[in-house]
Parts: structure tokens; C-alpha cells; sequence
């Protein structure tokens, strides 16, 4: 079987996330961030743009992440997402391009994260990191993204801890939510919520 066309591929997530609403979670009381699930076609594979955090960052050094951080005053998600994506990996991409936004994801570090879907097309040759944020950025099929989730319990919260296969180990919420999220809404266009899912104890801080 050959591979989708990109603009399928665009056109399909696009119209799935049309059909989705989104939760929205109001809390003025932390901190509004965005975090960008960009889309690439990688030598014609679907596939996600997805960081490691600098080793010397103050939080959460090290760690998987989407694109993404704290939004500016006045910052709506969607232009939050993309400022952020251009900063950390060189990835320009305008309003246009931005195909949908998924549930708000409470932090245990105290943000409310907004998920923004980025259509980043074939965006290999144009990835330029920002070293004093992110120390790798890895282009992962979304096939290698789109299965079950492992789900494991812990003593600090009644809640299971979500895990997503990343790379020979494993990625984690708030990332590991968002990613399953996406899967579901953007590709199978099933509404799958996860505000639920925890995060493992070293995120919390």
C-alpha cells in the first residue's frame, strides 16, 4: 500500500479536529502555556516533532516535550504554539497552518497547557535548534505514536500515570496525554479525553 499524501494527510486531521470540541479548562489562578503537536512528512511519513529539553533547563530539564512554553501577556494558544515552535526548532509556520486545538492539560507545575496542531509540512532541512532549550529534536512517525497507551499505577495519586513507547523507553503526561490525545482526535477522529491522566512524580515540580 503507498504511502497518504501529505495534503491528505492535512486534510483529514484538519477535518477531524473541526468535528472535535474541545474542553476548556479556565484557570486564572496559573500559569496559560502552549505547546505545539507539529505535523511533518518525513521522505512522505506522517510524523511529529518532538524535543528533549536542555539538560540545564530550571524545570523539567531533560525531559520529552512538545515545542512549547509560557505564553506571553495578551498570547492567544494558537500564536503561543507557533512563537514557541519557530524559537525551539526553527520551524516557521503562520495562523494558517495551525489545523485545531485540543483539550487544555492541567500541570502539577502549575500551568494550564494548551495543545496547539501545527501542520509543519516537509520541514527536515529547516529544523534549527535552540540549544540553550531543547538538546535534541527527533521527527517520529506517527504510526511509531498512534497505539495504546500503557497505563501504571503509583502511590502519590489515584490516578494512572499515562506512558507512550518513545525511542527505546518511554514518554510521559503531560506530553505522553497530549500526544494520545492527538492520535485519537486527529487521526482516528474519535473523541478521547485526558485531563485524567497523571503525571509521574518527577514532573511535578
Amino acid at each position: 500500500m503507498s504511502a497518504p499524501e501529505p495534503n491528505d494527510v492535512r486534510e483529514s486531521i484538519s477535518a477531524n479536529l473541526a468535528r472535535f470540541e474541545r474542553v476548556e479548562t479556565p484557570r486564572p489562578d496559573l500559569k496559560a502555556a502552549a505547546v505545539a503537536a507539529c505535523v511533518v512528512v518525513d521522505e512522505g511519513v506522517p510524523s511529529l516533532l518532538i524535543t528533549r529539553r536542555a539538560p540545564r533547563m530550571r524545570s523539567h530539564a531533560g525531559q520529552w516535550a512538545l515545542p512549547g512554553g509560557r505564553r506571553e501577556p495578551g498570547e492567544s494558544a494558537p500564536d503561543g504554539a507557533l512563537r514557541e515552535l519557530a524559537e525551539e526548532t526553527g520551524v516557521q509556520r503562520g495562523p494558517e497552518d495551525v489545523l485545531g486545538v485540543l483539550d487544555d492539560y492541567v500541570t502539577r507545575s502549575g500551568y494550564v497547557m494548551t495543545p496547539v496542531v501545527v501542520w509543519g509540512g516537509s520541514t527536515r532541512l529547516s529544523i534549527t535548534m535552540s540549544e540553550a532549550e531543547v538538546a535534541s529534536v527527533h521527527v517520529i512517525p506517527l504510526v511509531e505514536l498512534d497505539v495504546e497507551p500503557r497505563l501504571i499505577t503509583i502511590a502519590e495519586s489515584d490516578a494512572p500515570v499515562i506512558q507512550l513507547p518513545l525511542l527505546g523507553g518511554h514518554v510521559h503526561a503531560p506530553t505522553a496525554a497530549i500526544v494520545y490525545q492527538f492520535c485519537q482526535v486527529g487521526l482516528r477522529g474519535l473523541t478521547t479525553r485526558v485531563a485524567h491522566f497523571e503525571q509521574p512524580v518527577f514532573a511535578w515540580k
